[in-house]
């Protein structure tokens, strides 16, 4: 399994598309606070579709909580990485989880926490014209390279309610 986790997310339609991308991926959601809205928020819920009922997830006091409750790999997003996901290694053993962490739209990951594991530090490339890509964009583009690494897992590969031979008829 995947565990997205979002450092202090603030914007609850970013927190309900992740949401959504997890429940497609049966990644995890960890949140950790303090959170910018509630979770029952109706703005999460449109978001989310109807999907968000389904979502795995867990919510932490701060990132020491989170931290004393998950041991694995982390791996860190922020604009201030120096190399691409796909310079790293995301395969995923039974014996270890992985978890692919994102900071809060505003301000991203404190550097307090980046300064302990630079190694995983990552930034996905772009021109000098943009600061960061939306958050949701982000944890689906990074989700979707965890899944190409370790052949997508056990997730459909063909359409489940028309069918893997709609474009043929």
């Amino acid at each position: 399994m995947i565990n997205i986790v979002l450092y202090e997310p603030e914007i609850p339609q970013n927190t309900g598309n992740i949401m959504r991308t997890c429940v497609a991926t049966n990644s995890k959601l960890h949140l950790i606070e303090p959170l910018g809205f509630k979770i029952d928020d109706k703005t999460i819920k449109r978001c989310g579709v109807n999907y968000i009922n389904n979502c795995q997830y867990k919510v932490y006091k701060n990132f020491d909580d989170f931290k004393e409750q998950n041991k694995g790999r982390y791996f860190y997003f922020t604009r201030y990485g120096n190399k691409p996901p796909t310079d790293f290694d995301f395969k995923i053993s039974k014996d270890e989880e992985i978890y692919l962490i994102f900071g809060k739209e505003s301000t991203g990951i404190p550097k307090e926490i980046l300064k302990t594991d630079l190694e995983h530090c990552m930034r996905l490339p772009m021109t000098d014209k943009v600061r960061a890509l939306n958050l949701s964009n982000c944890v689906a583009i990074a989700t979707y390279e965890v899944l190409r690494q370790n052949n997508y897992f056990d997730l459909l590969r063909d359409e489940p309610f028309k069918g893997k031979d709609y474009l043929k008829n």
